[in-house]
């Protein structure tokens, strides 16, 4: 029996910083906002459109008893206000054809404008834990690439997950602190994020992000790194190019504060743009808090009040550099691939690998690799794809993780990874296999298939696994007598 629930969570915020921002607020916006906050805040998800069609939401709307309601700003974005099987408990989220994020967060990427982009080059200055990044590479229709750098080493793993569960190609992932990017590649990138480390003062504390009081000399260092990272962004971006800055805080020291202080840093080089315009409801920045008044171009940013949208509390603007910046000849660190171990695919093996993947799983490896640029390497027995706009421009830069894994040498032949049939199992015209009757449940916990028959699988070949409602489930390796589950552990229900 499914569970009932509506996912919601409601943790107050404390008194105090309520009372900190209520000077911000006419009387009845502020009324307007703690009632917004007596009401739990409904989980929301952004459909992996790598992975699936956009009318797929309907489908497990259906399946999970799913109330839905869209996200006016973001159009893979949906709120869940109601849901009998919560959004983290279905398949379909362990295989990343969603991912589950507060529909704040869903704002800074769809500032940005991506016509005439075919393969753009972007800047995700403080990318972990990848949720952005993963919608990145969904507006990029993922070509082109994008840098996904954080600056702490713990966060880096996480960040690799997302994105290997996203299906993403076009990404490598680095290890820098962000202030650097602007000296190392001026004039560069064509857009630029910068979600940058604040003090979470949202208003919607949950379990793991807890609201606590903030002293005004964290406000002040915090302020101070973020205009920091801003300004590394300015310089990284190419004339004519975007830069994106948000937080997850309401604090104005934070927010207009460091927008403020960036235009009277870089004066006519940069434009604040006005975002309000893309908004069904208008939610323009201050001009003025706590006695500072700021420049009058900040109130073309978008500051959300949990009452406007029914989300916590975020802020966000887009910034376009006017002109380019100077370039201090600053050099980025170096280390070629081949230091590491990596090496490009020989032209032979290359061969015979497109071979297999045609006469295996009817479908042509070398269109593939062609539509989305990419370049086989191997490292070891893997065998991995590489955006080739890596290589353009970054291809000594030491990486945590590039591209994706497509599979790996096994004593019983070349076995598809299980991320490379997440994202690219549903084109298989071959090497399929169909669970039928019960048997999906008992898949969906890591258990093998015994006494299974698998008829035209060779042994040792890895399949692709569907359901009978058509759901991928995950890939299985043919063995004597049984169907090997490859499902990975973090993936396995119960």
């Amino acid at each position: 029996m499914k569970r009932k629930s509506t996912q919601k969570s409601r943790v107050s915020p404390p008194v105090s910083a309520l009372e900190r921002f209520k000077p911000l607020l006419m009387p009845q916006e502020l009324a307007l906002l703690i009632a917004e906050l007596e009401r739990p805040l409904a989980p929301s998800l952004r459909v992996n459109p790598l992975k699936a069609r956009p009318e797929r939401i309907q489908e497990w709307a259906l399946r999970y008893g799913w109330e839905l309601k869209p996200v006016p700003y973001c159009s893979t974005g949906w709120w869940v206000p109601s849901a009998q099987t919560i959004l983290s408990q279905t398949i379909e989220h362990r295989l990343g054809y969603y991912y589950i994020q507060d529909a704040a967060s869903m704002l800074p990427v769809e500032l940005f404008d991506w016509d005439g982009l075919d393969n753009p080059l972007v800047l995700d200055m403080a990318a972990s834990p990848g949720g952005k990044t993963t919608h990145l590479l969904a507006k990029m229709g993922d070509r082109g690439l994008v840098l996904a750098n954080d600056s702490s080493a713990d966060r880096i793993i996480a960040l690799r997950l997302v994105l290997q569960n996203w299906g993403g190609l076009h990404a490598a992932v680095t290890n820098f602190h962000g202030e650097k990017f602007g000296r190392w590649y001026p004039n560069t990138f064509d857009r630029v994020l910068v979600d940058a480390p604040c003090s979470m003062q949202g208003l919607r504390s949950n379990m793991a992000h807890p609201m606590r009081a903030l002293s005004d000399k964290e406000r002040t260092g915090l302020a101070h790194r973020q205009l920091n990272l801003l300004k590394s962004a300015i310089l990284a971006a190419r004339p004519g190019g975007q830069v994106v800055y948000s937080t997850c805080t309401l604090e104005p020291e934070e927010d207009e504060g460091v927008i403020d202080g960036l235009v009277k840093s870089f004066g006519g080089v940069v434009r604040v743009d006005d975002v309000n315009a893309g908004l069904t409801t208008p939610a323009p920045g201050l001009t003025k808090a706590y006695g500072q008044t700021f420049t009058p171009e900040v109130s073309h940013t978008a500051r959300l009040w949990p009452h406007g949208y029914g989300t916590a509390g975020f802020f966000a603007a887009r910034l376009t550099k006017l002109e380019a910046t100077p370039d201090d000849g600053q050099a980025a660190p170096g280390r070629p691939l081949a230091q590491a171990g990596w090496f490009p695919l020989a032209r032979k093996e290359a061969a015979g690998l497109i071979l297999f993947y045609q006469d295996t799983y009817g479908v042509s490896l070398e269109h593939l690799l062609e539509e989305h640029s990419l370049a086989l390497w191997r490292r070891g027995n893997g065998v991995y794809a590489f955006p080739e706009a890596f290589f353009e421009r970054f291809s000594e830069l030491p990486v945590q993780g590039l591209g994706l894994l497509m599979g790996e040498d096994t004593p019983d032949g070349f076995n598809l990874s299980h991320e490379w049939v997440a994202r690219f199992g549903e084109s298989f015209t071959n090497g399929r296999y169909l669970l039928t009757g019960d048997l999906a449940p008992a898949w969906l916990r890591g258990e093998d298939l015994l006494g299974a028959d698998p008829r035209g699988l060779p042994l040792g070949l890895v399949a692709a696994v569907f359901d009978e409602n058509g759901r991928l489930l995950g890939c299985g390796k043919r063995q004597a007598g049984r169907l090997k589950n490859l499902l990975p552990k973090r993936l396995r229900q119960g």
